[in-house]
């Protein structure tokens, strides 16, 4: 074999591998990627009952319903156009409270209610999960002194004050 076809013959085992290893990386994290929506996404395109998602906005004022027998705690979030019920089993975060930010992972069943797994409240009186923030933004419903952050745009370097 001459050098060239051994140099061609060697880039495409290594593109093949390359490839290879890509293929399974992405199915290996297929389950661990959890999208995020609001309210008012769920209601002009429900994610499928099989699917786990993230829905956040502000936990309605008068929904919160303690536990119950079998239900447990339910309650309502939304972003003040839609609404999204929820059923939770387990212990509420502290800061949890009618009118604040809350971000619930788990499932939708079949009859339409979100049975989270995990909810996770907002951790100060002016912190919002920037998903959030931007879906009441967009919803025309932002109370928030300033603009809500881009996580996509690079932030100034704090460990060279200089820039």
């Amino acid at each position: 074999m001459r050098h060239r076809n051994r140099r061609l013959a060697t880039i495409a085992v290594a593109g093949i591998v390359l490839a290879a290893a890509v293929s399974l990386g992405l199915f290996a994290l297929r389950d661990a990627v959890v999208f995020f929506y609001s309210p008012s996404e769920i209601a002009a395109d429900h994610p499928p009952t099989s699917e786990r998602v993230r829905v956040g906005g502000l936990v309605l004022e008068g929904s919160i319903e303690g536990p119950g027998a079998s239900d447990g705690v339910q309650f309502v979030i939304t972003d003040r156009v839609e609404s999204v019920a929820v059923i939770y089993h387990g212990i509420l975060p502290d800061l949890f409270g009618e009118g604040q930010g809350v971000i619930a992972e788990g499932r939708f069943r079949g009859d339409g209610v979100f049975q989270a797994e995990t909810v996770l409240a907002k951790h100060d009186e002016r912190y919002m999960p920037p998903e959030v923030a931007r879906a009441l933004r967009d919803a025309g419903v932002w109370q928030g002194d300033e603009d809500v952050p881009d996580p996509q745009v690079d932030q100034q370097d704090v460990t060279n004050p200089s820039q």
